[in-house]
């Protein structure tokens, strides 16, 4: 339901905007994984201006389709028990030293959107690891994915190499 409601919010950014988000922390990686991880949000990650100049473009878009801001500072909407949370792309090189500009684009169902992949998804949660916040509240979760996204890394290589 979250990953439909993910590609729902990229079309109208897609369409309306002309933003192609990336969908990013716990669904981004269920999906790179292809397992699932449970997420408790939508995590999207669009350019700066969008949370700054432009916010009203995305507060009206959010609006328009029935979610109500809950968390200003998080930029972070609700709709039927369903939280999205907007953050700045830009902020991945200096936080994981993600390059943005290597981030593949996936296209689904007529909607463009970034997703990271599993090298870059191991750079994030070992930096969220890191975490005042994280760390103490979500440690575990963040060490079990990182376990998982070694794994996966491991056995991607072991089928390369055979």
């Amino acid at each position: 339901m979250k990953k439909k409601e993910f590609i729902h919010i990229a079309r109208l950014l897609n369409e309306k905007l002309n933003i192609v988000p990336l969908l990013f922390g716990s669904l981004g990686l269920q999906q790179r994984l292809g397992i699932n991880l449970n997420a408790d949000d939508i995590d999207v990650l669009i350019p700066e201006i969008f949370l700054n100049e432009k916010w009203d473009s995305i507060a009206g878009l959010m609006n328009g389709t029935g979610y109500a801001l809950y968390d200003l500072h998080e930029h972070a909407f609700e709709k039927l028990g369903v939280s999205v949370a907007f953050a700045a792309i830009e902020s991945l090189a200096p936080f994981a030293g993600v390059d943005v500009k290597q981030i593949p684009v996936i296209e689904e169902a007529g909607v463009r959107y970034y997703l990271l992949d599993l090298r870059d998804y191991l750079k994030v949660y070992t930096a969220s690891a890191k975490d005042g916040y994280r760390k103490n509240v979500k440690n575990k979760q963040d060490e079990q994915k990182i376990e998982l996204i070694k794994n996966a890394l491991s056995a991607n290589s072991r089928d390369i190499t055979t």
